[in-house]
């Protein structure tokens, strides 16, 4: 078992034994976040669901509304004009059999793939190796469009993938810790509304078990998730 740092020890320490409010939480956690660079923050919720069933499984998209605080980069596997109008949108890599090709060979140089539905077929072909990724296009992620400059704008600007992995916990990245507290809740409050609208209909019982947040380098704490879908923000 791994050591834990002095520097972490101390943090623990700062944390107490209860479920914090989410400003509360927030303020806790870019207090934590002192590491020498800008970490990120992410939320981590546990949900009541068992995605090895079909009905209980979640992928979907949130746009959260300050943007993420990192720099994105897109490729887009498309044919004929569509290579042109990704490029003038954008993106950092387009092409199309080609880029299938190089992908294949492994340049995976990018965080993000869009396709057009023409060239899923070519796609699908990189299953193994986008699988594992979690970078396979997918129609309910808005990473399958024909509209290429305006899904490449929607995520330049802060939309993000998220899907429950196979424990049903989700696991988001929504911020830095320079972002302040106030801009962080209004993407945090984003996520809840997102995770609660695309509830799984086979979702039985309770659905919300746990939500903690943390930073790159801070630890987790834990937070009152019926607070935060209490909350309601200005504007």
């Amino acid at each position: 078992m791994p050591k834990t740092s002095k520097r972490f020890t101390a943090l623990l320490e700062t944390i107490e034994d209860r479920d914090y409010t989410p400003n509360e939480a927030l303020e806790l956690v870019k207090a934590n976040a002192n590491a020498k660079f800008d970490e990120t923050i992410e939320a981590h919720v546990r949900l009541g669901i068992d995605p090895k069933y079909t009905d209980q499984q979640l992928r979907t998209t949130v746009a959260l509304p300050r943007g993420t605080g990192q720099t994105i980069r897109i490729a887009v596997i498309a044919r004929g004009e569509k290579v042109a109008e990704a490029k003038a949108a954008g993106a950092d890599l387009a092409g199309d059999d080609d880029l299938v090709e190089a992908i294949a060979g492994g340049q995976m140089d990018f965080d993000l793939l869009i396709a057009t539905p023409d060239m899923m077929p070519k796609v699908a072909k990189l299953g193994r190796v986008l699988g594992p990724r979690g970078l396979m296009p997918n129609p309910k992620a808005g990473t399958v469009a024909t509209d290429l400059a305006a899904a490449i704008d929607e995520f330049k600007a802060g939309k993000l993938e998220f899907r429950a992995d196979r424990s049903g916990i989700v696991h988001v990245r929504f911020g830095k810790a320079s972002f302040t507290v106030e801009a962080l809740l209004e993407n945090l409050k984003a996520l809840q509304e997102t995770i609660d609208r695309q509830k799984p209909s086979g979702a039985k019982g309770r659905y919300w078990r746990s939500l903690y947040l943390t930073s790159t380098m801070g630890p987790s704490v834990p937070v009152d998730f019926t607070a935060l879908q209490d909350l309601k923000l200005e504007g």
